[in-house]
Formats: structure tokens, C-alpha cells, sequence
């Protein structure tokens, strides 16, 4: 499975490429520090899961979610995020993202997320 990462925090981009390291059926394609530049890499490398945070610059995760739906995207979308209220929960799969997980309190369990996807190919 190939999985691509953003978030404006060189920490949770750390964390998170060691931690799906860690994954022998990951295959990390990249780790991107804005909205723009992962909106662009999932465009070009259609990894099978991108892991965004909602707040960073060019564009919010939400967003980016936003523009890859518009073209029917199979792509499955997590957003990790600080903001958990229930507006930006409901705003986030609204769009399209499949995972919305707290940084504070679900981060541990990204990679159980992880392992348990089933990626369709058809």
C-alpha cells in the first residue's frame, strides 16, 4: 500500500514516517509541509492513502480532500488533526475523508488504521 503524508509540523511528520516504517505493507512516497505541495504529489503519484493535517499552509487538509473528490478519487483520506470538534469532523467527511483522528488522543492508533485498510485496485 502507498501512503503519503503532510502536516506543517516536522514532529508529526517524523513520528508518522516512523511509524509507518515500522509497516512492511507500506510503501511511504512522500512527506510533503503544505496543502499545495500534497495536493500536487497525490495528484502525480495516486498513493492509496494520504494522512493530512486539516491547518497548513497553501491549503487545509479539508480542502485538498475537496480537490482530489472532484475527480472521484479512490484515494482513502485521513485527516489527523488538533481540531476535533464536531463541526470539522462533519465538514471532513463531507468531503470525502474516509479517517478523522485526533492528534492528542487517536495517534497511537494510526497504524492499527493503517493495517486494517482494504485497498480496492479495480
Amino acid at each position: 500500500m502507498t501512503v503519503l503524508i503532510a502536516d506543517d509540523s516536522k514532529y508529526i511528520l517524523d513520528r508518522l514516517q516512523d511509524m509507518l516504517n515500522e509497516l512492511d505493507e507500506v510503501l511511504l512516497v512522500g512527506a510533503y509541509d503544505n496543502g499545495t505541495e500534497a495536493l500536487n504529489a497525490i495528484n502525480e503519484l495516486k498513493p492509496d492513502l494520504a494522512i493530512l493535517d486539516n491547518k497548513m499552509p497553501g491549503m487545509k487538509g479539508i480542502d485538498v480532500i475537496k480537490e482530489v473528490r472532484k475527480g472521484n478519487s479512490m484515494i482513502q483520506f485521513m485527516l489527523l488533526t488538533f481540531y476535533t470538534n464536531a463541526y470539522y469532523k462533519s465538514q471532513a467527511l463531507k468531503v470525502g475523508a474516509n479517517y478523522f483522528l485526533s492528534k492528542s488522543e487517536d495517534f497511537e492508533k494510526v497504524s492499527d488504521v493503517v493495517k486494517n485498510l482494504t485497498i480496492d485496485h479495480n
